[in-house]
């Protein structure tokens, strides 16, 4: 059987077609980013002697456009226990929400606080109950357990749950490459508070420098047996 090859005039191509004035100005022509990268985040957790640090970022934005510079990604559950969260805005308000009525609820029931390590347990359960559609948040646990309440407790997690622990840093966000070799660099094992602090506050600072979605500041906990010491810091706001 021959081929046939039939010739139609009046037919183009779909690549023939000039393109319209919005897809050549608009964004919608333009590969989206990912979720993640929607409110920009960068959080950098790191153990001391006896103590750890966790800072992030304050800018909040949507892509490229910034709408603010004041944004709580770092939120205290415990006495010893803190979780930042990077990820979409929303989803992480969500859960700063959940988590603090399960803490509630096992605080009332138990008669006691919940250990780091039970928290970070209850924050994979819920991340991977909503597997099929689930949060769009990476969660990093940081905290002081132990038997005796003073060893350090470093976690982070997927979206699903999915736990890494540490002993020495944990980074998440969207650079965390350039936080990745600054804290590889940086960091030095069993610092004490005030070096631990010095060493997390320019690793974050010249981390996001690298990185347009995240910086305008930042903000530094560090925990200690005795207490909680918060610090803000300047950064660069172009």
């Amino acid at each position: 059987a021959a081929l046939v090859q039939v010739h139609l005039p009046h037919a183009r191509r779909l690549s023939d077609r000039p393109r319209t004035a919005r897809s050549r100005l608009s964004p919608a022509g333009t590969k989206m980013s990912s979720i993640m990268q929607y409110n920009g985040a960068a959080i950098i957790a790191m153990a001391g002697k006896d103590c750890i640090a966790i800072a992030s970022d304050k800018r909040y934005g949507i892509r490229n456009q910034t709408m603010g510079c004041q944004m709580k990604k770092i939120f205290q559950v415990g006495d010893k226990t803190f979780v930042g969260l990077t990820g979409l805005a929303t989803d992480m308000q969500t859960l700063d929400q959940k988590f603090r009525f399960r803490s509630n609820m096992y605080r009332l029931r138990e008669e006691r606080e919940m250990s780091t390590e039970a928290f970070a347990n209850m924050v994979t359960s819920l991340l991977y109950e909503h597997r099929f559609g689930p949060y769009f948040c990476e969660p990093i646990v940081a905290g002081l357990g132990g038997e005796d309440g003073k060893s350090p407790f470093l976690c982070g997690m997927d979206l699903l749950g999915a736990q890494v622990r540490t002993e020495d840093f944990m980074v998440g966000g969207d650079c965390t490459e350039a936080l990745y070799g600054l804290c590889e660099s940086m960091y030095r094992p069993d610092l004490g508070p005030d070096e631990l602090f010095e060493v997390i506050a320019q690793c974050l600072l010249s981390g996001v420098d690298r990185d347009c979605l995240a910086g305008w500041g930042c903000v530094v906990h560090v925990l200690t047996p005795e207490g909680v010491t918060t610090r803000d810091l300047k950064g660069r706001m172009d």
